[in-house]
């Protein structure tokens, strides 16, 4: 089974540092799988609790070179929650990359672990059949302190329900539970890992411009 490393997260500053100079990313150093993935951007200003500038990725199994390098620019600059990240943001980024493995039918929306399982909901309205589904990752309801109804009834909202959120509307959910492994890594240990693996560091001046082998 692939897991999220390192040089996965290298890939993605690799893909968004490239883009901001126009150039070709370097070509990444993990090997090719299929899964489905996710990249998440956040920022983090004078120490304080990382704040999110960016999430997005797939459910589907997807080629991970391709996929990685996709969706570090998507969850960038096109996360419509948030306005795109900025080259002179790269300083303060963490970027954590998702591998997700296990997907399984639930037997009930309850039907899952905080902190071992991320999970994906479907349902449709009882109001008007629309038809909704949302996911969390794994380390989503453990780092909010939820509890499984409180972190179901948040992701009935971030599908868009807007109605009362009863029992016979959780009863509607049909859940699948997944687990994944992760990887995080700060902008300032991706400059370390760019200077000791290639012949020229990168440097900040006025734009970023890392200098690769």
């Amino acid at each position: 089974m692939v897991s999220a490393n390192r040089e996965m997260a290298v890939y993605c500053f690799d893909t968004l540092v490239s883009h901001y100079n126009n150039e070709e990313t370097p070509p990444p150093a993990f090997e090719e799988a299929n899964h489905p993935l996710f990249v998440t951007w956040k920022k983090i200003v004078n120490g304080g609790e990382p704040r999110l500038r960016g999430c997005i990725g797939t459910l589907e199994a997807r080629r991970l070179i391709s996929g990685f390098k996709d969706y570090a620019l998507t969850s960038a600059l096109r996360d419509r929650r948030f306005p795109p990240i900025q080259a002179k943001e790269l300083p303060f980024l963490q970027c954590t990359v998702s591998v997700l493995t296990d997907y399984e039918d639930a037997e009930d929306y309850l039907d899952w672990e905080v902190g071992k399982h991320g999970i994906i909901i479907e349902f449709t309205e009882p109001e008007t059949n629309t038809k909704r589904n949302a996911t969390y990752l794994p380390e989503v309801p453990a780092h909010e302190g939820w509890t499984k109804i409180e972190a179901i009834d948040s992701l009935v909202r971030k599908a868009g329900y807007n109605g009362v959120i009863t029992e016979a509307v959780r009863r509607r959910i049909h859940l699948t539970r997944y687990q994944s492994t992760l990887f995080s890594m700060h902008y300032s240990e991706y400059l370390s890992y760019v200077k000791a693996t290639r012949s020229v560091g990168p440097g900040i001046n006025g734009t970023i411009k890392p200098a690769f082998a």
